[in-house]
């Protein structure tokens, strides 16, 4: 059970609850949160509203993107946010056994160059972003637009922040 009351999307005015119902629906299992974030009706409104916003626009593949959320998710052992994804990461072609085996990831079976470098960069910017070189970003441009290597640094870092928030108030995983 959370740490804080669980708000039915009924309990908002609707244009925050379209965004809840939304959010808590199509975007994933993500209603435990949903219902945390209601206490906040701008964070809900906005950080909600972006991250739909962000997979709409789909500047970054879908493949990247969850294996970016995984790694940064198993580093802060948010078990949270690792339930959630691991299936978004297995629609995009890597076994449970090998998402379970992503931290190995210099000698990973199931992943190309491009995933290896994106696990990489994922664990630097995480654990020790003021050590990045101009290297890793010359190998990051060689895959991705500048739109997207911006996009993965926000949704990264940004998933360090659903961790931290997730676990802080112990919502709880959704059956």
């Amino acid at each position: 059970m959370a740490r804080v009351r669980s708000i039915p999307s009924s309990e908002l005015p609707a244009d925050l609850a379209a965004i809840y119902d939304r959010f808590a629906g199509s975007y994933g299992p993500f209603a435990n949160q949903a219902a945390v974030f209601a206490h906040v009706p701008a964070a809900l409104r906005h950080l909600m509203s972006m991250l739909m916003e962000l997979r709409d626009a789909a500047t970054l593949p879908k493949r990247y993107l969850e294996l970016a959320i995984v790694v940064v998710s198993r580093l802060n052992e948010c078990d949270y946010c690792v339930a959630h994804h691991k299936p978004f990461l297995a629609v995009e072609g890597i076994s449970p056994d090998g998402i379970d085996a992503v931290m190995e990831y210099r000698n990973h079976p199931e992943l190309t160059e491009v995933d290896k470098l994106v696990v990489e960069y994922t664990i630097a910017t995480w654990t020790d972003p003021h050590r990045l070189r101009d290297a890793m970003f010359d190998r990051l441009r060689e895959h991705f637009t500048e739109a997207q290597i911006v996009e993965l640094t926000l949704r990264l870092t940004l998933c360090g922040f659903f961790n931290k928030f997730n676990d802080a108030l112990g919502i709880e995983i959704e059956s």
